[in-house]
């Protein structure tokens, strides 16, 4: 117990483990066995980050103990259950190591791959993803809406990825704290971290069958999924000149309505026909507001894209306690 203390005082991590938690309250002697055996293996100065996202069962409990026999383990308590992407933000800020790897708490993820992540690492990456080749969940219920969104992500995105959707990843420290993750984005890091260019890449993973507990995700999740795509579709090609969308679309609005105009003016003042019963005069009028109103969204989108650049020090979490060896120290 003296030894670990030391070392966690005296040695700067190399490796951190952030490890969102949520009533996982009976896989946690048997996170820790394994995953303990596997870092402890790696030879390197290793932290565990447990963000407990308002656990209802004792995983509480069970990681004060956790933390107290080991303090390389660390754990964060929200007050109230804010969700994985506020976990896993919670998680990135506290991580102090260069390489941060994320992993489930549910034991589906194997740890034994940890070393597969960072041996790729090695090679230069600033990104490496878990790809779980055969995975052992329902077909129609879990792997085939996976399959399509991963997918459409893809697509969308630029950034080809065979699994979105699996927790088990490595970043380098400095990528995974560039992100600003809010909503449920945490499935998209790697596509917003490509925003500020880095190396992706992904190697099978093991994925192992639940034991204990229930699973946190249903079939709605594949719709949330959808909706949060178009998020990081806007963000990626317009989240710092909001003008460039929406003026656009204003121009063409405001265009098409002037145009319109000038055909329906010619019609009245040199032809002579009267317009005003023609429902194209309301149609061309509709444009020109539109236009209007476009433009001036996107005006305060970019003034509001200004303010959030120039005051982002807001978390989206609110932490009732820390235990932290050093913090004690």
């Amino acid at each position: 117990m003296g030894m670990i203390a030391r070392m966690s005082i005296t040695h700067s991590p190399e490796i951190s483990v952030v490890i969102p938690l949520y009533n996982e309250a009976e896989n946690i002697p048997g996170l820790k066995d394994e995953l303990g055996t596997v870092l402890d293996g790696l030879g390197l100065p290793y932290e565990v980050v447990i963000v407990d996202d308002g656990s209802r069962d004792d995983s509480f409990a069970r990681l004060k103990a956790l933390h107290e026999a080991d303090p390389r383990w660390r754990v964060i308590r929200f007050r109230r259950n804010f969700g994985q992407t506020a976990a896993m933000a919670a998680g990135f800020d506290a991580a102090r190591g260069k390489i941060i790897v994320t992993i489930d708490a549910d034991l589906q993820n194997d740890p034994n791959d940890i070393p597969k992540l960072l041996d790729k690492m090695n090679e230069g990456f600033d990104v490496v993803s878990g790809w779980r080749v055969n995975r052992k969940e329902p077909f129609f219920s879990r792997r085939l809406p996976s399959m399509t969104a991963n997918r459409l992500i893809s697509r969308t995105t630029g950034v080809s990825l065979h699994d979105y959707g699996c927790t088990l990843k490595a970043y380098r420290s400095e990528v995974a704290k560039s992100v600003e993750l809010y909503g449920e984005l945490h499935r998209f890091i790697p596509a917003l971290a490509s925003s500020i260019g880095i190396t992706i890449t992904e190697v099978p993973v093991n994925d192992r069958a639940r034991q204990f507990g229930t699973s946190k995700y249903g079939i709605s999740r594949t719709f949330r999924v959808m909706l949060d795509l178009l998020t990081v579709s806007f963000l990626l090609s317009y989240g710092t000149r909001p003008l460039h969308v929406f003026g656009g679309l204003g121009l063409i609005s405001g265009a098409i309505g002037s145009v319109l105009l000038v055909y329906l003016g010619y019609i009245r003042l040199v032809l002579g026909n009267d317009i005003g019963n023609r429902p194209l005069l309301l149609l061309a009028v509709l444009f020109v507001i539109l236009g209007v109103q476009m433009i001036s969204m996107g005006l305060l989108a970019e003034m509001i894209t200004r303010a959030y650049h120039e005051s982002r020090n807001k978390p989206i979490y609110a932490i009732l306690e820390v235990l932290d060896h050093d913090e004690k120290s």
